[in-house]
C-alpha cells in the first residue's frame, strides 16, 4: 500500500514538475499569465520554469512578419483612379500590450489591414498620379510608413516597413486608354502612308523626268554619232572611190552577191546577160585587181 501511495505521488510530482517547465524557441518569445493577469516576458531562449496549472504561457513570433492586404482602387488628388496592392512588414515588440489589445495573430492583421488601408487612402488622396510615379513616391510611402507604425504602436506592433506592391489603372479605364492610343496610332499611320504615298508620287515623277531627260541626251549624242559615223563612212567611201573606181565597183558587186544570195534558194534562175553575173563571166578587170596606189 504504502509503495503504491509512493508510485502515485512519484507520477504526480513527475507531472507537477513537467508541466511547471516550457521551452522558449529562438524565433519565439513567450509571455507568462497568472489567473488571466500577465506577470512576465520571457525573449532569452531556453528552458523557463513556471507554476503549474497556476501560469498559462503564449508564445509569440519575434520575427519579421508579412502583412499582404487585399487590392484597393484609391482616388488620387487629381481624380484619377488606381487599383493598389501593398505588403507590410511588421514584428510583435510588445507581447504584454499586444495580449492586452489583440491577443491573437489573426485579430492584429485585421486591424493593421484597416490601418494601411485608412492611412493609404489619407495619403494618396493628396498625390497626383505623375508624382505618385516618380521620385515623391519614396516620400508618401514613408508618411504612409510612419503613420500606420503609429498606430500599431498601440498594439505592441513594429511596422518596419510599407510599400506598394503594384499600382495599375481600373479594367475600364485601361480599356479606354487603349482604344485612345489605338485610335492615336491609325490616326498617326493613315498620315504618315499619306505622306509616303505623296513622296512615292514625287520620287516617281522626279526619276521619270530625269529617265527622260536621260534618254534625250542618249539618243541625241547616239544621233550626233551615227551622224558623224556616217559622215566618216562616206567619206572613206569617197576616197577609195576616188583611189580605185574598178576595184570600188567590184567590192560593191560582191557586197550585192552576199546581200542577194544569202537568203536565196538553192537554185537561182538568172539570164546570161544579167548585170549580176559580169563578173562571173569574166572576172574583175586587171586594173581592178590590181593593186591600190600607195599599197605595196
Amino acid at each position: 500500500m504504502i509503495r503504491r501511495s509512493l508510485a502515485i505521488a512519484t507520477i504526480i510530482a513527475a507531472a507537477a514538475l513537467f508541466s511547471a517547465l516550457y521551452i522558449v524557441d529562438e524565433t519565439q518569445q513567450a509571455l507568462l499569465v497568472r489567473f488571466g493577469r500577465p506577470v512576465g516576458v520571457e525573449t532569452a531562449p531556453g528552458l523557463k520554469l513556471k507554476w503549474p496549472l497556476i501560469d498559462s504561457v503564449y508564445f509569440y513570433d519575434n520575427r519579421l512578419l508579412p502583412l499582404t492586404p487585399p487590392v484597393e482602387q484609391i482616388i488620387l488628388g487629381d481624380q484619377k483612379r488606381l487599383e493598389v496592392a501593398t505588403y507590410t512588414r511588421f514584428r510583435i515588440a510588445d507581447p504584454l500590450r499586444f495580449y492586452q489589445s489583440v491577443r491573437t495573430l489573426e485579430a492584429a492583421r485585421s486591424q493593421l489591414t484597416q490601418m494601411v488601408s485608412s492611412s493609404l487612402r489619407r495619403v494618396l488622396g493628396q498625390v497626383k498620379l505623375t508624382s505618385l510615379l516618380s521620385a515623391e513616391r519614396d516620400v508618401a510611402m514613408a508618411n504612409i510608413r510612419a503613420e500606420v507604425a503609429d498606430k500599431a504602436a498601440a498594439l505592441g506592433l513594429d511596422v518596419v516597413d510599407v510599400r506598394i506592391r503594384s499600382a495599375d489603372l481600373p479594367p475600364e479605364t485601361s480599356q479606354a486608354i487603349y482604344d485612345r492610343m489605338k485610335s492615336e496610332r491609325q490616326r498617326e499611320a493613315k498620315e504618315l502612308r499619306a505622306q509616303g504615298f505623296e513622296w512615292a508620287q514625287e520620287i516617281q515623277a522626279r526619276a521619270e523626268r530625269e529617265r527622260t531627260v536621260i534618254l534625250a541626251e542618249a539618243q541625241r549624242q547616239s544621233k550626233t554619232l551615227r551622224g558623224e559615223g556616217d559622215a566618216q563612212a562616206a567619206q572613206l567611201t569617197a576616197d577609195v572611190f576616188g583611189e580605185d573606181p574598178n576595184f570600188f565597183a567590184f567590192f560593191r558587186s560582191l557586197l550585192s552577191y552576199r546581200g542577194a544570195l544569202a537568203e536565196s534558194a538553192p537554185t537561182v534562175v538568172l539570164t546570161p546577160d544579167s548585170g549580176l553575173l559580169r563578173y562571173f563571166s569574166s572576172g574583175p578587170d586587171k586594173a581592178a585587181t590590181g593593186p591600190a596606189p600607195g599599197v605595196k
